[in-house]
């Protein structure tokens, strides 16, 4: 069962018009890319996907899971089919028992679409037999200045789990849990059905249903993952976890490690690493085609790109159809899909506007471009600039924008056009 219905607040306005699971990761792939190779490299039979929030769009890009040779494995589980929201990550298990039922599975595993990762689903199920478990929580060992942001695990040397906090302010333990469960069926059954009846329950796998079977059964251990592992639900997560494709060598690779990772959008790729060549573009990723004449380095660039002459894009990421003009400099900035930068633009640079930062969404000096923004010309804003999606953003009144043509060459239009 894939949890596939977040609002992904915490991207900005990545996610204003798009699925959390549909925003784009190292190029031309979705962040829901990964769950789903990982489902089909581990053979799993039966897949629900639980969708909810701009869910449409989502359904229009899974469609029958041929993508990653899922076809007939996969059944999308809207909340509209229940006639109610989903209230939480449990309560959207509990409303499409039926279509477990229907199963009869031993094991049911539950999976999220927050996270960059290759696991071998078979491995966890594997432990979890062998530990006779009643529930395993995967988990991962991260920073201890990161804890407040998971689900923290302590656990005896066997695995067994002797304590869980949910975000906590303080804790000993930097084992973090994956949002990757597996659990024998009766007891899946038997304590969700309990859970969605507790009046002050949240009806959430860590928050609540976690912590009850802590106080129930002995039968709960986790697994732990040794492989790359990266939760993207912030700007900045989704940035360096970009970045981490461009170390030499990467900290993860999408494909060629028998594992690759499948993608909707499997007629643009492949992309390629570039690491010093005749198009200026050093250390950085090129998916599909681009028109590159500026200077790209240790970067991302996704398909249909154009960055122009004299331009300067260091340590970004670039998603699909966007414009650069020439002479523009960005700098650690994620720009969405379709905006357009118009010349002598300078983002995340050491000077320039601060009518548009945003401490609390973008840190670490990452500035974020909304999907379908125009910035125009000479504009320059400071770094952890967040400029929302759909925006024009000008130094003063300027009555003319740029627009491309299909060929990316720049016209006049009058501002309110559509790009």
């Amino acid at each position: 069962m894939i949890l596939a219905g977040g609002r992904g607040e915490r991207l900005g306005s990545l996610t204003n018009g798009v699925a959390k699971p549909l925003v784009f990761y190292g190029g031309n792939y979705r962040i829901i890319d990964f769950t789903l190779s990982n489902c089909y490299h581990s053979g799993i039979g039966d897949i629900g996907i639980l969708t909810q929030h701009l869910s449409t769009g989502l359904h229009a890009y899974i469609e029958d899971g041929s993508a990653w040779n899922l076809s007939n494995r996969i059944c999308v589980l809207p909340a509209e089919r229940k006639s109610a929201k989903y209230v939480g990550t449990a309560d959207a298990v509990y409303r499409n028992l039926d279509y477990i039922e229907r199963l009869s599975p031993k094991h049911v595993l539950i999976l999220s679409c927050d996270h960059i990762y290759k696991m071998n689903y078979n491995d966890l199920l594997k432990f979890h037999n062998s530990s006779d478990a009643d529930m395993t929580i995967a988990s991962v060992d991260i920073p201890f200045s990161e804890t407040s942001g998971y689900g923290i695990i302590s656990a005896d040397g066997d695995g067994r789990v002797t304590g869980f906090q949910e975000k906590p302010k303080e804790t000993r333990s930097t084992l973090a849990s994956m949002g990757v469960y597996v659990f024998k069926w009766e007891t899946l059954r038997k304590h969700i059905i309990a859970d969605h009846y507790e009046r002050e329950s949240a009806n959430d796998f860590g928050h609540d249903l976690i912590p009850m079977l802590l106080t129930t059964h002995k039968g709960v251990f986790t697994y732990r993952f040794y492989g790359y592992w990266r939760d993207v639900g912030t700007v900045e997560s989704l940035w360096k976890s970009n970045m981490d494709l461009l170390r030499d060598p990467p900290e993860f690779s999408v494909r060629g490690d028998g594992w690759d990772i499948y993608t909707a959008f499997r007629r643009r790729l492949p992309g390629r690493t570039a690491r010093d060549t005749q198009i200026s573009a050093k250390h950085s990723i090129l998916s599909g085609a681009h028109s590159i004449k500026g200077l790209v380095e240790h970067s991302v660039i996704s398909d249909s790109v154009i960055i122009s002459e004299g331009a300067e894009v260091v340590e970004s990421v670039i998603m699909p159809n966007v414009y650069i003009g020439p002479k523009t400099r960005l700098y650690r900035t994620i720009v969405g899909s379709d905006a357009n930068i118009m010349s002598g633009v300078e983002i995340g640079c050491d000077s320039g506007s601060d009518r548009y930062i945003s401490n609390s969404l973008c840190a670490s000096d990452v500035s974020l471009i909304g999907p379908g923004s125009s910035i125009f010309e000479n504009v320059k804003l400071q770094k952890k600039s967040h400029v929302p999606s759909g925006s024009l953003v000008e130094t003063d009144k300027q009555h003319k924008y740029m627009r491309l043509d299909y060929n990316g060459n720049a016209k006049s239009a009058p501002v309110g056009a559509l790009l």
